[in-house]
């Protein structure tokens, strides 16, 4: 990308994020994967992390009143968990204007969830440095990117993840808790892909593979509960 190509590129992005930057280095920065060079984006993202959770946080303590704890704590981690960070990172093109080495680029970095809803939160901890750490500023864009998802979230809804129900599901049937196993790690160094079994007594070993142990552990949990489901409507 030529250097007015680039320019260009992230001046687009600044419309798309809401705000534009003093130093323009930081947004730069904010997308640059390690893979890419020394100056790099982790700490900034470390620092949009904890800046996105706090904002969240408040916003739900305001918008719900009358909410216990534990109904809070699993609308915000549904919020700010990563497959929803990456689909805001889709909704500003993130993927196209991100600083990969070239393994991460041979790999399609640009579309991993991980690497793109990292650079969500880096872009915060970013927009705070450049404001000057206007954090009343930084919640405003925060808000704005999450309007619409803050506004259909319901405490009523489930939003524990899937170990976590299927965890809740055998404990309360007295049933021993499932045992999770990583089978094989595939892929190379850059794009590992763990596969991961999931075993509960009484029902077929399932599958889960993702890009880290949790994720794939997730996905067979999820499997497991499928099975439970089908049961339950044939008895």
């Amino acid at each position: 990308m030529s250097e007015k190509t680039n320019v260009i590129a992230l001046q687009n992005l600044e419309l798309k994020l809401g705000y534009a930057f003093e130093d323009i280095k930081l947004l730069e920065q904010a997308l640059t994967h390690r893979s890419f060079g020394p100056i790099h984006n982790e700490r900034l993202e470390y620092l949009g992390d904890s800046i996105l959770g706090m904002v969240i946080a408040k916003d739900l303590y305001d918008r719900f009143p009358k909410c216990k704890e534990g109904d809070l704590t699993r609308m915000r981690s549904t919020l700010v968990r990563e497959t929803m960070l990456a689909q805001i990172a889709r909704e500003f093109e993130l993927g196209n204007v991100l600083r990969l080495g070239p393994g991460e680029l041979k790999t399609g970095g640009f579309r991993r969830d991980s690497l793109i809803a990292d650079a969500v939160e880096s872009i915060i901890g970013a927009m705070f440095i450049d404001s000057h750490e206007s954090f009343e500023l930084v919640r405003q864009n925060i808000l704005r990117w999450f309007k619409t998802r803050l506004e259909t979230i319901k405490p009523d809804v489930d939003q524990k993840d899937h170990k976590s129900t299927l965890q809740e599901y055998l404990q309360s049937a007295h049933l021993p808790l499932p045992e999770y196993k990583v089978e094989s790690i595939e892929g190379t160094d850059n794009e590992q892909i763990f596969v991961v079994s999931a075993n509960v007594k009484g029902y077929e070993k399932q599958i889960g593979r993702g890009s880290s142990r949790r994720r794939a552990e997730q996905v067979a949990a999820g499997l497991v509960l499928e099975l439970i489901d089908k049961r339950k409507k044939y008895k």
